[in-house]
């Protein structure tokens, strides 16, 4: 991660007063853990209209295509919204975790209290460039962000928010005048 310039950097806010929150990022877990559900996708179509029609005496067509509703809906559209239920945003402030189809639960992690972030990767994960970051803070609350993307990268963003907002909070808390 190369530094930014000194004309890059956004100034400092004034002592005492909030800099506005900001998105830094909003990602999802990655949707390799999908290519299960479209080979499905891709069989049960096949095998529909392969067997439409040529069934034995017994079944009927209309069998087949209930088996093939259910078994798209459980095995595709089911895993699709769980993955698109699960949602990951890093602000400057904090970060926030959202999940649930049926009941949200919505989980933050303040840059300023601080927190250790803990990287997992298991072999699969690194030949998709993904891992699994833990944030926690030491007392209740607890963070999983699973399968990122860059998770390297991702930890030295949050480690990079959690050292600007102590300073910040540092500063403001002894009153020290910035630099102009």
């Amino acid at each position: 991660m190369s530094q930014p310039t000194p004309a890059a950097r956004l100034a400092t806010p004034p002592p005492g007063t909030r800099a506005p929150e900001m998105t830094i990022a909003t990602m999802r877990d990655h949707a390799g853990g999908l290519v299960w559900s479209a080979l499905l996708l891709i069989a049960v179509a096949g095998a529909t209209g392969f067997f439409y029609g040529n069934l034995p005496a017994p079944f009927a067509d209309w069998m087949l295509i209930a088996a093939a509703v259910v078994l798209v809906m459980a095995g595709v559209i089911l895993p699709y919204l769980v993955w698109l239920s699960r949602s990951y945003t890093i602000t400057t402030r904090r970060v926030i975790s959202r999940h649930g189809l049926l009941s949200r639960s919505r989980s933050e992690l303040s840059h300023a209290r601080g927190y250790t972030v803990a990287t997992r990767r298991s072999a699969s994960q690194r030949m998709r460039g993904t891992g699994t970051l833990t944030l926690s803070d030491g007392m209740e609350g607890r963070i999983e962000l699973r399968d990122v993307a860059h998770p390297l990268l991702v930890s030295e963003v949050l480690a990079d928010q959690v050292e600007l907002n102590q300073i910040l909070a540092h500063r403001d808390s002894q009153g020290i005048p910035t630099p102009s």
